[in-house]
């Protein structure tokens, strides 16, 4: 998918010269948290969050350091920390120069972008102008609107063994298990050396089209003991001891 399958069209923006009066509720009337700042030629120049309005000398959180830290970091930093925290308007306040999205760029370049620039939304550009913005909201709207609980096409037993088998084999993670399938109840066997690979291999089965359940039978063995852990479900039951386990 592309940004354009997912962003918000109709955006809301501020001017530079707006007060953060006119932000704030802005972002409180319609429930988001960021607003690109738009210039009257319609470029963007900058972008203002909810992040900028928390540390206010309205409400008494403004930065406060001891006197001698305050040395150390000069006149400069102090002087842009106290305008931030005071400052009226929209361009005393915003973000310059925001990471941007063209319309084309794919959802991981969003994920990427947002996960190394800490970041939670992203005003998607045309020619300098801004067309919409995508924000971790919209990537849960359409993973919403994409994930359905609706039974897949009806599969034969050794056809859903085999995608499972072929979706653990696409996995580097993956150990070699058993794979058992009846009446599309899925039931995994062998061993494995870290127990946080149990739960990768029944979301693996589990995505599967045709599996209507999974059943663990994964063996843990502690690699420094040596010891066997079986799964829950087994423990409860009082299943098979590992040696007695096949591991392909």
């Amino acid at each position: 998918m592309q940004v354009r399958d997912v962003m918000t069209r109709n955006v809301i923006s501020v001017a530079p010269d707006d007060t953060i009066l006119k932000a704030a509720r802005l972002m409180l009337q319609n429930g988001i948290s960021g607003l690109p700042v738009v210039a009257a030629a319609g470029n963007l120049v900058g972008i203002v969050t909810e992040g900028d309005f928390l540390r206010r000398s309205e409400i008494g959180t403004q930065r406060r350091r001891p006197k001698w830290l305050e040395f150390v970091i000069g006149p400069g930093r102090l002087s842009a920390e106290y305008v931030h925290a005071s400052g009226r308007k929209i361009d005393e306040v915003m973000t310059l120069d925001p990471v941007t999205v063209a319309e084309d760029d794919s959802l991981d370049t969003v994920v990427d972008l947002m996960e190394r620039r800490r970041i939670k939304r992203l005003p998607v550009l045309r020619d300098g102008k801004v067309v919409g913005i995508v924000s971790r909201a919209n990537l849960l709207y359409a993973l919403a609107s994409l994930v359905r609980d609706t039974p897949g096409p009806a599969k034969s037993d050794s056809t859903i063994r085999d995608d499972i088998t072929a979706a653990l084999g696409n996995e580097p993670w993956a150990p070699g298990i058993t794979v058992v399938v009846k009446d599309g109840v899925a039931e995994l066997w062998g061993t494995i050396m870290d127990e946080r690979e149990r739960q990768a291999c029944i979301v693996a089965a589990e995505n599967v089209a045709g599996v209507k359940q999974v059943r663990d039978h994964l063996v843990w063995v502690e690699p420094i003991s040596g010891t066997a852990f079986p799964s829950t479900e087994d423990a409860a039951e009082g299943s098979a001891p590992a040696s007695t386990l096949t591991v392909i």
